[in-house]
Order: C-alpha cells, then structure tokens, then sequence
C-alpha cells in the first residue's frame, strides 16, 4: 500500500509509540509527551495519510490493517536510527527501572539477585500484581519489565523464559499425620475434609495440582484464601490446613519439618516465568542491565 512521501517521521515515531502501547495514554508516558498531544499528533497524520489508523475503543485503540502495514514498513527503521541516535545527553543519569510481577517471587528472589545492580547505582521502582494487568499496564507503558506467569500472546511484546517453578502439594505435621502415606489414587478423598489454603477464590494452582497428578477435577471451597502466597505459606505452616505451593517458596520449611510434603509425583506440575518487555529501541541502558541478569539468575533458581 501506497503512503503519501510528506509522512512526517516524528508523528510516524508517535504512531509506532501508540501502536506498540495500544493506547494514546501509554504513548504518551512512553514519549514523555501529553495524552492531548499524542490524540492531535495521531489525527494530524490520519490526515497525512489519508486512512484511519486506529479503531478508538473503551479502553485504548485497536490498530486498523492499514496501521499493521505501516507499523512492519517504519519499526526496523525507526528502531534502528533511534539506536543509533542513542540516549539524550541532556538527560543525565538513567531514570529508574520501572519492574513488575508477583509480589513473593519479586521478594524472596528477584530483588536479592538485583541487589548488586543496586549498589551500582541502577534505581528500581517494584510493582506486584496479577498477570493480566501487569501486562496490560506494560503496554500501555507503565512498566518497563513484567515477569509473567504466563507466555503473553501477540506481537506487542517481548518474552523470554525467566525460570520453571514446581508445585508441591503441603501441609503441617499435624496433618501430614492425621492424612497418612496415602497412594494417589486415595489422597483426593482423604484431603477432602481437610480445609484448603488457597490463593484465590478459583482455586487456580490447586486445581492445576489435582488436574496433572490425580486426573481429575477439585471439588470443595477454600477454608482461607490469601492474595499473597507468603500468607498461604505462613497458614499452612501454623496447622490451618493444607494447599498447593510453590517449592522455592516453601524449600526452607519443607527441610526443617515445619511443611510436609504429602505427595511427591514423579512429574509434578511445571509452570515457566516469563520476562516481558515492549519491542523496540531501549533508551534506559539499565533496563538491559536488569533484564540481562535476572535471564542469567534464573537459570539458577
């Protein structure tokens, strides 16, 4: 498709911006320009262009076809100058490091495995969340990083494989005594009046748990549900019942006898963290300072 020669390339930079944030509030943090400007900048080159760009929607804007073809021709180039333009000068030091994801992965080992790119001068401002909002918050440009829990689908966004996190199904001795050495196929009906600790209302990593390694689905409510699942953890070790953790999160009680584990499947349930992050130009040389060693760390974990 045939675009007008006079296309100026700063709104074509503001088109890319928006394209990539899905919304006109997100590219506007993202240029460092007013949401205002960034609305008039778009419609004057609707005008340039002679073709509408963007769908307006509720909650942001949705790109027509014509902005898929214009987006593929002028990222790489627009990338590439801007990469060799390089960070402004007048700027001084990098701004901080805009990082976000679930809160106890981010506390029991992300922000220790940063703690030498803090003590180096690299500034971090932590946000914790669910994943769907994390990632909608990243492309609309709130944030620079989100480690995801699920691969995010879609163009608009860069992942890598961050690390596998195993689920291992806990309770305190007290109950671990009461329940017995039980075989698989009877755990389900000997859990099923124990109360559960969950992190939510759906029961979403419990009824994964019982899915893989019974084949079957979880029926019955939580007895507690904790938005955070160092509250879980912190239940479950006092006797409240039992749940479905992570085993980084729970490694330090299950060794001192404080959590027993009431199943050990020989293929537990995996789930893999994502590292996400917009495409394009990085300007902030410690948001690749950041990425680069938490791949390296969590190949560790």
């Amino acid at each position: 498709m045939e675009y007008p020669r006079h296309l100026d390339l700063n709104l074509l930079r503001t088109f890319l911006a928006v394209y990539r944030s899905g919304s006109c509030t997100g590219a506007a943090y993202l240029l460092g320009l007013s949401q205002p400007t960034v609305t008039t900048q778009m419609r004057a080159l609707e005008r340039q262009a002679g073709r509408e760009l963007f769908e307006r929607l509720p909650r942001g804007v949705a790109p027509t076809a014509v902005a898929d073809q214009l987006a593929a021709r002028i990222a790489v180039p627009l990338d590439d100058l801007a990469a060799v333009a390089g960070p402004d000068p007048a700027a001084g030091r990098p701004g901080p490091v805009h990082l976000a994801g679930p809160a106890e992965l981010l506390c029991t080992r992300v922000l220790p495995a940063l703690a030498p790119l803090v003590a180096d001068g690299v500034r971090l401002r932590v946000a914790t969340g669910l994943t769907d909002p994390l990632l909608d918050e990243l492309r609309a440009g709130r944030h620079d990083l989100v480690i995801s829990t699920i691969r995010p689908r879609g163009r608009t966004l860069a992942s890598s494989p961050l690390t596998d996190e195993e689920f291992v199904l806990v309770a305190a001795p007290v109950w671990a005594e009461r329940i017995g050495d039980r075989p698989a196929a009877e755990l389900p009906a000997a859990l099923h009046s124990v109360p559960m600790v969950a992190y939510a209302e759906d029961l979403p990593i419990a009824r994964r748990y019982w899915r893989h390694v019974f084949g079957r689905r979880l029926s019955g409510p939580a007895a507690v549900t904790v938005p955070d699942l160092r509250g879980v953890l912190a239940a479950v070790a006092a006797g409240a019942g039992f749940t479905v953790l992570p085993r980084y999160l729970c490694q330090e009680e299950l060794a001192s006898g404080a959590l027993v584990a009431l199943y050990e499947p020989d293929d537990p349930p995996i789930n893999t963290g994502f590292l996400v992050q917009r495409p394009g130009a990085v300007e902030n040389p410690d948001i690749a300072r950041v990425r680069d060693l938490l791949l390296g760390a969590g190949r560790t974990w």
